[in-house]
């Protein structure tokens, strides 16, 4: 399997990813290549602006729903730490 085809799993998933310096997307993975990996309906979260824990957080988009404030987003392939679906996060 290669560096790319664990991620096909999740396109077409509401997900959660943790990149670099502290930022979160959390919405739809709509393609991941080698250079960069693509979300619609997407909330681009500065977590280190948040008044809330992470977990905190995604536990309430969880419940609340993915708040978008990015119809696309593209991020570069390498800032990518981890994905989950946004269902999997727990309390």
């Amino acid at each position: 399997m290669s560096a790319i085809d664990w991620l096909q799993e999740f396109i077409g998933s509401v997900v959660v990813c943790d990149l670099a310096d502290g930022f979160l997307v959390v919405g739809m993975l709509s393609a991941a290549g080698p250079q960069h990996v693509a979300f619609t309906d997407a909330d681009l979260h500065d977590h280190r602006e948040s008044n809330s824990p992470k977990d905190v957080y995604l536990i309430e988009t969880r419940k609340f729903g993915v708040r978008a404030n990015r119809k696309r987003v593209a991020v570069p392939r390498q800032l990518v730490i981890a994905v989950c679906r946004l269902d999997d996060v727990t309390e």
